[in-house]
């Protein structure tokens, strides 16, 4: 028999260091393509990573280099994001850039956690 060994969690609220801000669109009135932000619907903190190393040769084929994964406490009834929304992170290194969320799903080592994959703005 194997003994106990604590295995501390993933992530917990330490790691929520980056602001996020999440957006919903609008289509553009009048002849012109395109979109244009019609509201904030919620600012939280997260955890962002990059694809993983582990992940870059299947990121290469598909040609999702820029996705990133978006860990934030769960909103329940607050907010739900969808794949409707966009998001931006206040981070030196997302600077300007903007996501489409791709997939929400709970985390499920800790069920106060979502995670968020979420790809740059065409």
């Amino acid at each position: 028999m194997q003994p106990f060994k604590y295995k501390p969690p993933r992530v917990n609220t330490g790691h929520l260091r980056t602001p996020i801000t999440f957006y919903e669109y609008a289509p553009n009135d009048g002849p012109e393509p395109g979109e244009t932000q019609k509201q904030v619907l919620y600012n939280a903190w997260a955890k962002a990573d990059n694809v993983w190393l582990k992940d870059i040769e299947i990121a290469k084929s598909n040609g999702t280099l820029s996705d990133v994964t978006i860990t934030i406490r769960d909103p329940q009834a607050d907010f739900i994001p969808t794949n409707k929304h966009y998001l931006s992170i206040d981070a030196p290194e997302f600077n300007g850039m903007q996501f489409n969320i791709k997939h929400v799903q709970p985390d499920l080592q800790n069920k106060q956690f979502i995670t968020i994959v979420a790809g740059l703005k065409e």
